[in-house]
């Protein structure tokens, strides 16, 4: 099994970037997915989880409104999150998950993780 994340990047305050997260070795819409996020010197955190058939979405506070998370199991086994409105605070690696049992902002549950991609927000 294989999560790779892309779409990362270095974006200026108030721009746009919109992360994949593509599996191999999976079915997606076997899982629910997650975003999560760790800037340095911060533990991970969850930014927004998506259902198995995308009927229910999460979002951390800190995003919500500014976030989108998005799935497309049958064509390309992908899931995507697109941010809007960055701020610097939103800095970090962010990391895609796969969670079989249940979709949430905790990290417990997720079973398969991808490297990460870097976003940096300059001011």
């Amino acid at each position: 099994v294989q999560v790779v994340e892309s779409g990362g990047g270095l974006v200026q305050a108030g721009g746009s970037l919109r992360l994949s997260c593509t599996a191999s070795g999976l079915t997606i819409d076997d899982y629910a997915m997650g975003w999560f996020r760790q800037a340095p010197g911060k533990e991970r955190e969850g930014v927004s989880c998506i259902t198995w058939n995308g009927g229910t979405t999460y979002y951390a506070s800190s995003v919500k409104g500014r976030f989108t998370i998005s799935r497309d199991n049958a064509a390309k086994n992908t899931v995507y999150l697109q941010m809007n409105s960055l701020k610097p605070e939103d800095t970090a690696m962010y990391y895609c998950a796969a969670d079989p049992v249940r979709c949430s902002l905790e990290q417990k549950n997720f079973i398969y993780w991808g490297q990460g991609t870097q976003v940096t927000v300059s001011s």
